[in-house]
């Protein structure tokens, strides 16, 4: 609490008061406070993606290369733009490189459909390749499109010179 002391001077006219706050009560309601917040504070944790990355086991070799028709391959570009084929080097041109958008219904249909045409379903993988263009927010966004699509097959690579070549067309 907060006391007053009086005190004279040697004079005897003049009286001198000291006023002395006692703090103990202020720190106690600064310390309740910061419990108190700190209790019903929300602690927001990070959102982490998993990313299944293959073994790294020099002994197995895989050989087996993935058909045309058992893959879709997504070209992240600048500007929010992605593109899809399921097409190899002689065949690609910018009629079978098409544009889509990053609704999760669009890419999803798009899996799907290349998924039930693939005539070994079982081997079926999802491609991206991101250009030197594309932001990262696109690209967790098409992963998270293939998680929610439930495919376990997809692999991340660099585009290829054939296929640049008919994106850098597309997009002048």
């Amino acid at each position: 609490m907060a006391e007053v002391i009086a005190q004279e001077k040697q004079g005897g006219k003049q009286k001198k008061k000291l006023i002395r706050v006692d703090m103990t009560p202020m720190v106690d309601l600064g310390f309740l406070l910061i419990t108190f917040f700190m209790f019903t504070t929300n602690f927001t944790k990070p959102n982490v993606m998993d990313l299944g990355l293959p073994a790294k086991d020099p002994s197995v070799i895989n050989d087996k290369v993935i058909k045309d028709k058992n893959q879709v391959t997504f070209i992240l570009g600048k500007d929010n733009r992605v593109f899809y084929h399921q097409s190899n080097e002689k065949d690609l041109n910018s009629g079978n490189l098409k544009e889509t958008d990053f609704s999760g219904v669009k890419i999803s249909k798009i899996i799907s459909e290349a998924y039930k045409n693939a005539p070994a379903q079982e081997n079926f993988t999802v491609i991206v390749k991101p250009t030197d263009e594309a932001n990262y927010k696109n690209f967790v966004d098409i992963l998270d499109n293939i998680a929610i699509s439930k495919k376990e097959r997809y692999g991340i690579t660099d585009i290829k010179p054939w296929e640049k070549k008919v994106y850098t067309e597309l997009t002048q």
